[in-house]
């Protein structure tokens, strides 16, 4: 047995071979009219007769062409019946129905005119589809190798070429007139029939500008090239006159009104029947024509700009400010410039009317002022001036996070404005801080825990603003020390509350003293309770020594300077018994301490018996040893001269007249005195006033401050001027501790930047110039704490 013969019987049969039938083509001749064939129903096909076609027959005509390397003739062939097919289309149908235009700029046939492009752009789609079917072999074979178009291609190309961008009739000139003809109609209010438009506008997007291979898709279109362009032209030159006509007929708030219905009706119409890598384009155009050329203008109309919407709280319009003129480069920077001018004016008012700051000072700070500054002190009025810019900070926090969307940048804008303009009053720290003292001392009764933290925090964020924090610090201890001597604190919990806020803002260092003041005034009520326990087991104390609460304060914590540490007077011999036993209990706890008594802080309740009655009285400390000490021994209706009270009681003249003021000048007048007029003169007489009346039978004389002629408790000329000196003298050696363990860790420094070092690390309380930074470093070296290089003059060295 033959073992290949067996092999191949066990071999499965292999499947018929399917092959196209062949004709036998004997010449050139043949093909000519085997493409006649194929012509004749290519043009049937673009008659819309190819239902009498077979299309197996026609496609192995097309299959034999390219196998018999005739290729080239049937694509070129293709070429030229379909350009054919086109060109008397778009003769003897397109050109007939031009548009016409008509009388007023309107346009008549624009809408049948690009419905039949889009009908017709169809009809030969549909066509390219069928050629595609019956050439496929073609398009596999031929095409590829010699890299040309694709059948459906090359005809959309054609139709380009022929229609859409015809050399012999003005089809595509007057098919975008009539796309932007439909658009101007929509953009005047017109309704137009918006599926015709995008039916033409898929054509041209459908359409690449020119004949590239390979096709990626990224090709530019006729879309682009010739309508975009063109539309983008016309669009910025329709919304340039556009925007001109609303600044000249629009307030502000309309205009911005109807700059977003413009750009909304923009992103519409992209949405709705344009490409939408068009609406990126255009809406730059409509933002450019009507907001970023007219930012300035809108913003700055009279009546009606950011300024007035800001004013009347229209948060609304703001909000639309805020957003549209986001869109544009230079519109944030114009809103913040104008919000910033705003808040700079709008505190200067305050200052103005509150701050007792001269016009001068505001207006043109740059200059000297031309006033005397006891000209402005009469018109401040602190508590106003503080509540005034609370209220104008609290109206831009509303607009800050409704309009603004609580923008950062804005926020900081405000802040800086604020703080600038704060800061023009050079009595800003004592404001505040008397500002905290009314509000600690009767601001806050009747008021609920949350109500006295949010008017804490509202305060400590105006504190922030200040930038002389020492000033403030130096204030704050004198009010504070008043409230704790005089009990005047409605709060101990709100008092230590602001006390841990003001902690939280600037360290431990700044509320150190505040907290040791507290912590001497607890101290003091344990002491003045075992004081009491010990007179009552002493033996050697009377019974009827006269009551006394005494403070102790620790010279280091309190501002003896600031409020006065008390000048020697002569008390009354009951009080200086008393004194005199508290003095030898204090010494048995504490030996070697020494006290100094500060009559001005304390107050006194009398019995007095006048002719109507008796009545209790509470005067100040130094009124008690005018009235016991010069007053208690005379007879009815005696006078006593001003120098024998000043003999009698020790007082300081200034003092002395204060009270006096207070006994006989005020609302009680409890003593009488010799001449008339407020002031107190060198030869006036005081007596009892005897017939004095009043329905109270406790009475509470108060005491005229020393800076009552300025608004209660705000310091006259004289006083701040003494502060400021004080103030000087500190900043003075906190700037020289600086320089020292700035040059101890660095060793050697350049002079700027010590300046600057300096500078950034006392800024937090204060802000020294460059030339007394210099003057410190100056004293520095003539202590030998630093040196001038020898080889760089501008440079210092730490001397250790």
């Amino acid at each position: 047995m033959n073992p290949a013969a067996a092999v191949s019987s066990r071999r499965p049969k292999a499947p018929p071979k399917i092959r196209p039938p062949q004709r036998r083509v004997n010449g050139e001749d043949q093909f000519d009219q085997v493409w006649e064939n194929l012509a004749h129903a290519i043009r049937v096909i673009c008659c819309h007769n190819a239902g009498c076609l077979s299309f197996e027959e026609l496609y192995r005509n097309g299959y034999n062409m390219v196998l018999y390397k005739h290729g080239r003739k049937l694509y070129e062939g293709v070429r030229t019946v379909v350009s054919e097919h086109l060109y008397n289309v778009a003769r003897d149908k397109i050109v007939p129905v031009f548009p016409q235009t008509a009388p007023g700029g309107g346009m008549t046939g624009a809408t049948e005119y690009l419905r039949l492009l889009g009908n017709m752009f169809d009809d030969h789609s549909t066509c390219l589809g069928m050629i595609r079917d019956i050439l496929l072999y073609m398009n596999k074979v031929y095409v590829p190798s010699n890299n040309l178009l694709p059948v459906y291609d090359l005809g959309l190309d054609i139709f380009r070429d022929v229609v859409a961008r015809s050399t012999t009739y003005p089809i595509g000139k007057h098919l975008v007139d009539a796309l932007l003809y439909h658009i101007r109609l929509e953009r005047d209010g017109e309704i137009i029939d918006r599926l015709v438009v995008k039916h033409v506008i898929d054509m041209l997007s459908a359409l690449t500008s020119t004949t590239v291979l390979p096709r990626l898709g990224t090709e530019a279109t006729v879309y682009d090239v010739d309508f975009e362009t063109k539309f983008l032209e016309t669009s910025t030159a329709f919304y340039q006159m556009e925007g001109q006509t609303y600044i000249r007929e629009c307030d502000a708030t309309e205009y911005l009104r109807k700059a977003a219905k413009r750009l909304a009706e923009e992103e519409a119409r992209t949405s709705n029947y344009l490409v939408p890598t068009t609406e990126g384009k255009i809406r730059h155009v409509v933002e450019e024509q009507l907001l970023e050329h007219h930012v300035k203008t809108v913003i700055d109309m009279e009546n009606s700009g950011m300024v007035p919407m800001m004013s009347n709280e229209k948060i609304d319009d703001l909000g639309r400010m805020y957003k549209l003129f986001g869109r544009v480069s230079n519109g944030h920077n114009e809103m913040r410039e104008t919000l910033s001018a705003y808040i700079e004016e709008l505190v200067r008012g305050v200052n103005e009317t509150a701050g007792g700051v001269p016009v001068a000072d505001t207006a043109a700070p740059e200059q000297p002022a031309s006033r005397p500054q006891s000209a402005s002190a009469t018109q401040s009025n602190p508590i106003l001036w503080v509540e005034e810019i609370l209220r104008i900070k609290g109206k831009l926090e509303v607009i800050l996070k409704r309009s603004m969307d609580a923008d950062r940048t804005f926020e900081t804008t405000i802040n800086d404005a604020l703080q600038r303009s704060i800061n023009k009053n050079k009595r800003a720290p004592e404001f505040v801080s008397l500002f905290i003292d009314e509000n600690l001392k009767k601001g806050l009764k009747g008021k609920t825990e949350e109500e006295i933290d949010s008017l804490l925090d509202k305060t400590v964020t105006l504190f922030r603003f200040v930038e002389e924090k020492d000033i403030f610090e130096r204030y704050y201890k004198q009010h504070l020390a008043k409230r704790l001597l005089f009990g005047k604190s409605v709060s101990e919990d709100a008092e230590k509350s602001m006390i841990g806020k003001l902690k939280v803002e600037c360290g431990y260092q700044f509320t150190a003293k505040w907290e040791g003041m507290f912590n001497d005034m607890r101290m003091s009520s344990d002491l003045m309770t075992e004081y009491r326990t010990y007179l009552t087991k002493s033996l050697t104390v009377p019974k009827n020594i006269t009551e006394l609460s005494i403070s102790i304060l620790t010279t280091t914590f309190w501002p003896m300077n600031s409020i006065g540490a008390g000048e020697a007077c002569l008390f009354p011999p009951e009080i200086t018994a008393s004194l005199e036993h508290f003095s030898k209990f204090y010494h048995m706890k504490h030996s070697g301490r020494r006290l100094t008594w500060s009559p001005q802080f304390g107050s006194a309740d009398l019995r007095a018996t006048f002719d109507k009655g008796k009545k209790e009285i509470n005067v100040s400390t130094y009124g008690m040893i005018v009235l016991v000490g010069a007053f208690n021994a005379c007879e009815a209706g005696e006078e006593v001269e001003l120098s024998r009270i000043a003999n009698l009681t020790g007082i300081p003249d200034a003092d002395l007249k204060r009270t006096l003021q207070s006994l006989a000048l005020g609302k009680h007048k409890i003593l009488l005195k010799s001449t008339k007029g407020k002031e107190i003169l060198p030869g006036d007489k005081f007596r009892v006033n005897t017939a004095f009346t009043s329905p109270l039978h406790k009475i509470k004389i108060q005491q005229i401050s020393a800076a009552a002629a300025n608004g209660g408790s705000l310091e006259n000329d004289a006083e701040r001027v003494s502060t400021m000196e004080k103030i000087d003298e500190t900043r003075k050696h906190q700037i020289e501790a600086c320089i020292v363990r700035i040059m101890k860790s660095r060793k050697r420094m350049d002079h700027n930047n010590l300046v600057a070092e300096v500078i950034s690390q006392t800024s937090a309380r204060f802000t020294p110039s460059p030339v007394l930074v210099k003057k410190r470093i100056e004293s520095l070296i003539e202590r030998e704490y630093l040196e001038r290089d020898k080889a760089d003059r501008k440079r210092y060295n730490y001397l250790a």
